[in-house]
């Protein structure tokens, strides 16, 4: 690309005593949604207050114990909205409320109205820290912005005295991954020193990658660089911020949470200014699987998705990690088998880890089922198709003809894209168990000869069946009833066929059972094999109907009329 010259690398951290990289997420965070706040300040059309109350109640109801409000001092809405939360009486005695303002002591003093009769908050001021904002902004130097945090710190002190309810202290240098890392503790340490905060009494230090600026790796080194370097780290409560302008917030966050980070502001789906905010949704659903409580009421995805959608007016992307409609769906038919191969191997194992390939956890668990796991068009494969007839109607087809019926369904869906379950057994029916014409087996009886010393054989068989629509029977004697059967219909016809293979299961348990059979038979004459499939309540008669099912798709009845017709 032209232009790239333009752009300065941002400087990395020298610290190699870092230590993070050798740790790993043990325990989930404590989390704060910024939903109402800075996920509402980048909607093109902000929350009605109607819309606040009900994502309001989504982020109570999911277990946040931390909602950040948003300006009360800045918007009237915000204020309004605040307000009727405390006169309703909506705010659980568990939750603390979250309200932002700058370091004026106007915007200080209206936040401090807006909380009236609430039991507990967290008072949150911030101002920019950064090296280029200092220049082209403020015309600043460092001293002055330090002193901007300090007075705000000593206004929210002197409020916090008066405040008959519990006031918790969060200080943000804003751009911090702009900020020289000694300047961002020179003014930590400033307002550390005014807000005096103790191990039983804690701050909020609230380090925001306001403007996602080089690898989370780097974000990483300088959260662990101010862990370390904090004045009685005993008394901070490390908080991050993490927008996603390089779409590393997910990556970043984790990194920091091993460098340090006790505390993580984010959105339900990363709605936030410009490129967004760190997805919370995603940050949980990657603890869980690596088997850590997240600590959230998140088994219900698609209510979450439903609301955040109501109220913001966004879409959520259809490939978007866990929340996307399609993130669980396998088009790819490589992907499609080994989804199929491990999910009958966890039924067969009964494991207790859930261990399925493409598939990082069980789409139950976050309220998705399996039905759309796998959907089928041109670019699937044998895999997906027996995955679709087993999960969703008990067939669980014979491996040699995963790919016989395959290249049935592939033929569709050539022509009309993905094509659905419903329409999938459809075609089995008519392929399969419907191919009845032009030889339609109608009745069987079965005879036991074991008593019989005078012959070799043990069972004896009439078949009833209609051949283009004449009645026909045949009698003949075998090694049990499909030997017979078989026997039967080649001196009948002449037929030259071999039974390959045979398999039958069950469809479902109880006195109503079916049984599926699956035949696969050879025409010995042309070389070409096929499978037959048959059901019934008689494991017997099953298997007779997919005999004729396979003669059937063999067109052995219509060859065999053809040479009728030519003497």
């Amino acid at each position: 690309m032209r232009g790239y010259k333009r752009y300065k690398r941002t400087p990395v951290v020298d610290y190699p005593e870092r230590q993070w990289p050798n740790k790993q997420i043990e325990k989930a965070p404590a989390w704060v949604s910024v939903d109402l706040r800075d996920g509402n300040q980048a909607l093109i059309d902000p929350m009605v207050v109607s819309e606040k109350m009900e994502m309001f109640r989504l982020l109570v109801k999911l277990g946040f114990k931390e909602i950040e409000i948003g300006f009360p001092a800045a918007s009237q809405i915000e204020y309004d909205f605040l307000r009727e939360l405390v006169e309703k009486d909506m705010i659980p005695d568990d939750v603390v409320i979250q309200v932002l303002s700058q370091c004026k002591e106007d915007q200080i003093e209206r936040t401090f109205e807006s909380i009236q009769g609430i039991k507990q908050a967290v008072v949150h001021i911030y101002n920019s820290t950064s090296t280029l904002q200092r220049d082209v902004v403020f015309g600043m130097d460092r001293e002055e912005i330090i002193d901007i945090a300090v007075q705000g710190t000593k206004w929210v002190k002197e409020r916090a005295e008066k405040f008959p309810g519990k006031i918790y202290f969060e200080y943000s240098p804003e751009s911090f991954t702009g900020t020289e890392l000694d300047f961002a503790l020179e003014i930590c340490t400033a307002v550390q020193d005014v807000w005096q905060p103790t191990p039983e009494d804690p701050m909020i230090f609230n380090l925001p990658s306001t403007v996602e600026m080089t690898t989370p790796n780097v974000y990483a080194d300088q959260i662990e660089w101010m862990s370390r370097h904090f004045k009685n780290r005993d008394s901070i409560i490390l908080s991050v911020h993490p927008h996603n302008d390089r779409g590393c917030g997910v990556a970043a966050t984790e990194l920091a949470l091993l460098a340090g980070a006790q505390r993580v502001e984010g959105t339900l789906l990363g709605n936030g200014e410009r490129t967004g905010n760190v997805d919370i949704l995603t940050l949980a659903y990657n603890m869980f699987s690596q088997g850590i409580d997240p600590e959230l009421n998140l088994e219900d995805i698609n209510e979450i998705v439903e609301v955040c959608e109501k109220c913001t007016k966004m879409s959520v992307d259809e490939r978007h990690p866990y929340a996307g409609k399609l993130v669980f769906t396998a088009f790819s038919g490589s992907h499609q088998d080994a989804i199929n191969k491990g999910v009958q191997a966890l039924k067969e194992r009964k494991s207790i880890y859930w261990e399925v390939p493409y598939l990082p956890i069980d789409p139950s668990d976050i309220g998705r089922v399996y039905e759309p796991v796998v959907r089928i068009n041109s670019q699937s494969g044998k895999g997906g198709v027996a995955f679709i007839m087993s999960t969703y109607f008990g067939f669980k087809l014979p491996k040699g003809m995963h790919r016989e019926f395959a290249d049935v369904v592939q033929k569709v869906s050539e022509k009309k894209g993905e094509v659905p379950p419903e329409q999938i057994m459809d075609l089995f029916r008519s392929e399969y168990l419907y191919k009845n014409e032009p030889l339609h087996f109608r009745k069987l009886q079965v005879t036991d000869m074991s008593s019989d010393v005078k012959t070799n054989f043990d069972t004896k068989v009439r078949v009833v069946f209609t051949d283009h629509g004449e009645t026909e029977q045949v009698e003949a004697v075998g090694n049990g009833p499909l030997d017979a059967v078989l026997r039967g219909l080649q001196l009948k016809f002449g037929f030259n066929i071999k039974i390959l293979d045979y398999e039958e299961h069950a469809l479902k348990s109880g006195s109503d059972s079916q049984a599926a059979a699956y035949i696969h038979l050879m025409d010995a004459d042309s070389g070409r094999i096929t499978y037959g499939v048959g059901v019934s309540s008689n494991i017997t008669r099953a298997s007779v109907r997919a005999i004729f099912s396979a003669m059937n798709r063999l067109d052995l009845g219509e060859r065999r009329q053809g040479i009728s017709d030519s003497f």
